[in-house]
């Protein structure tokens, strides 16, 4: 009963929401932990299992239209610093202040999927309205802890923190594939990395699509592999998304995959921060 109550308290934005004029947003990548070391198979379907890639965790800046949005919001939870060790850890909101934004600034945090290392610093920015697919929310809120549920990778202070935005007005439920969510900023479904998955198109004279783990790294592009945490039954839909990003965003160039270290070598960079767009 109570998780009907809350779930009736959040705000449903749906494929309705009329189109205004889409400002030209700028895009940062923000490099606030990196992983040496990493098999590349748990990465790309096929890979050599004894081939190893440095990895980055990474935020995305979004500004234009008088917001400043984040796609997806780090970690910072003891546990997982100890379960996952990385290296140059930074903690988000103190990494964002680099790219001149203080957390108390970020007007909105878009989360695309709600394992612990892409919505597990929802809490560090008090001003934000957090945006997250409404199926994601539901599942993640109810089901995933019921027996039989699938809840690995999700962290239940998390969730209990997305809860709490909810009932604080803070939260919005995107509901479904094909949505604006702000002039110009569109969200697509992905393939079930987790229940309801989700990346961004942001539009402009040139289109970009942020994949998250929707994509992992360029070569899930250039070699047509699915991500390799998609079930067996999920890769062919992985791989389908992965062609229609390249679509939306009108090459393979401007579609930046969740934590590949090349992003940071293919755009201008300084410290942490590569200018995307």
């Amino acid at each position: 009963m109570i998780r009907h109550l809350l779930l009736g308290m959040a705000l449903f934005v749906s494929a309705a929401v009329p189109a205004g004029n889409s400002p030209e947003y700028s895009i940062q990548a923000i490099r606030y932990a990196n992983s040496p070391g990493f098999p590349v198979a748990e990465l790309v379907v096929g890979a050599p299992k004894d081939e190893k890639v440095d990895i980055a965790f990474v935020v995305w800046l979004i500004r234009g239209g008088g917001h400043n949005i984040l796609f997806d919001s780090g970690f910072h939870r003891e546990k997982w610093l100890k379960e996952f060790p990385v290296t140059d850890f930074l903690r988000p909101d103190e990494a964002v202040k680099l790219a001149g934004v203080t957390p108390e600034e970020i007007t909105d945090v878009v989360i695309s999927h709600a394992h612990w290392d892409h919505m597990g610093g929802i809490d560090l920015f008090p001003k934000a309205t957090v945006w997250i697919q409404k199926d994601e929310f539901r599942y993640y809120t109810g089901d995933a802890w019921q027996p039989g549920g699938r809840n690995g990778g999700i962290d239940a202070d998390d969730v209990r923190e997305l809860v709490r935005l909810n009932t604080e007005g803070r939260l919005r439920l995107v509901d479904g594939d094909n949505v604006e969510i702000l002039p110009g900023i569109r969200a697509y479904t992905g393939a079930r990395h987790t229940f309801a998955s989700q990346y961004l198109r942001v539009e402009g004279i040139a289109p970009f699509v942020l994949a998250s783990d929707n994509c992992y790294l360029y070569r899930n592009l250039t070699e047509h592999k699915a991500s390799a945490t998609f079930s067996e039954a999920d890769q062919p839909a992985n791989i389908k998304n992965q062609a229609r990003m390249i679509e939306l965003a009108g090459s393979a160039e401007r579609v930046v995959p969740g934590h590949d270290m090349l992003q940071f070598q293919k755009f201008p960079t300084q410290g942490r921060i590569a200018k995307i767009k």
